[in-house]
């Protein structure tokens, strides 16, 4: 099968998962007991009123009619409007989808360079007393629950130290001209440090472990035999000829590891009041805002698919012996 068609293949099939999370999240939200509108509908309003916007928001209509203008309008990129700010979803995601990509990718980048380089080391040392009390750190710091270890560092780096403020994305009372002055301003990357952090000593132990087992195999290969025995540096032996070949499974879960950071994030963003996805599908929920929780689980979807598919691309693309039958 080529490659091109076995791509195909894996890209129709993302796209039933996506089919199904768009009607799961239809279902879930319109099966709910209780009123949906019930975040929307002031205690003012008369029956007649009430009946009117129901109608207004289509509730008054058929379930399956229901579906299929959600379609439609999901087609279009319509999303709803939020109960909550009175504004198209769709603004109000892309108002907040940078953040949550800013905390993901850098907290992502700082993970993987470690645990690569941690984990080819680790496994040049193996056997060795730091291996044995390396390897036990590793895995606790990937047992810790997210929000324990956000608190953790807040109370130590933020209310006891002071050297980086507890929440936000900027301090009260800044402005800048543009999104660029913000994310490259120092106001900026100190509040993104704690929750960074956070996600990065979390996430490293995935890379680490992964470096680690694939240079072991990789260090029993014949052409690391002749890099020693022609006298070269440990440091040339692990990391221009080992580690290069132990990179790919590597940098493939790369990409499918930014769909799960997604999920931790939801956790994180509420710990340190980052104003991302996953803090705002959280308040939406609390507050019945659904139309805005349904398109924040639908975006947070998108992603993982996507990251999915990309991850599967780069596998045909970074080895070429790799074919799907």
């Amino acid at each position: 099968m080529s490659k091109f068609k076995s791509f195909l293949i894996r890209t129709l099939q993302l796209a039933l998962v996506l089919w199904a999370v768009v009607t799961i999240l239809f279902l879930m939200f319109r099966l709910m007991p209780g009123n949906p509108l019930a975040a929307y509908i002031d205690p003012t309003f008369t029956a007649e009123q009430q009946e009117a916007l129901i109608r207004q928001f289509g509730l008054d209509q058929p379930l399956w009619r229901q579906y299929f203008t959600y379609l439609a309008n999901l087609l279009q990129g319509e999303l709803g409007y939020s109960f909550r700010y009175r504004t198209p979803v769709a603004d109000r995601i892309w108002l907040l989808l940078p953040n949550t990509l800013i905390l993901t990718f850098s907290s992502l980048i700082v993970a993987y360079a470690f645990g690569i380089l941690a984990g080819a080391w680790l496994a040049w040392r193996r056997g060795t007393r730091t291996e044995a009390a390396a390897l036990p750190v590793v895995l606790a710091t990937r047992a810790m629950p997210e929000f324990w270890l956000g608190m953790v560092l807040l109370a130590i780096f933020s209310f006891s130290l002071g050297w980086f403020p507890a929440g936000g994305t900027r301090s009260a009372g800044t402005s800048y001209d543009s999104l660029w002055a913000l994310y490259t301003s120092s106001n900026f990357l100190s509040h993104l440090f704690l929750p960074m952090m956070t996600l990065a000593i979390y996430s490293q132990g995935l890379p680490l472990l992964l470096m680690r087992s694939n240079m072991l195999d990789v260090m029993k290969e014949d052409f690391i035999t002749m890099a020693k025995i022609k006298g070269l540096s440990p440091f040339a032996v692990v990391i221009r000829h080992g580690a290069r070949n132990a990179l790919l499974p590597v940098m493939t879960s790369f990409a499918i590891s930014v769909g799960y950071q997604l999920q931790g994030n939801v956790v994180v963003e509420s710990v340190f009041s980052w104003p991302g996805l996953g803090r705002e599908l959280v308040n939406a929920v609390a507050a019945s805002d659904y139309p805005l929780a349904q398109g924040a689980f639908l975006m947070i979807a998108v992603v993982v698919i996507a990251m999915n598919l990309l991850a599967d691309l780069l596998y045909s693309i970074l080895d070429p012996r790799i074919s799907h039958a």
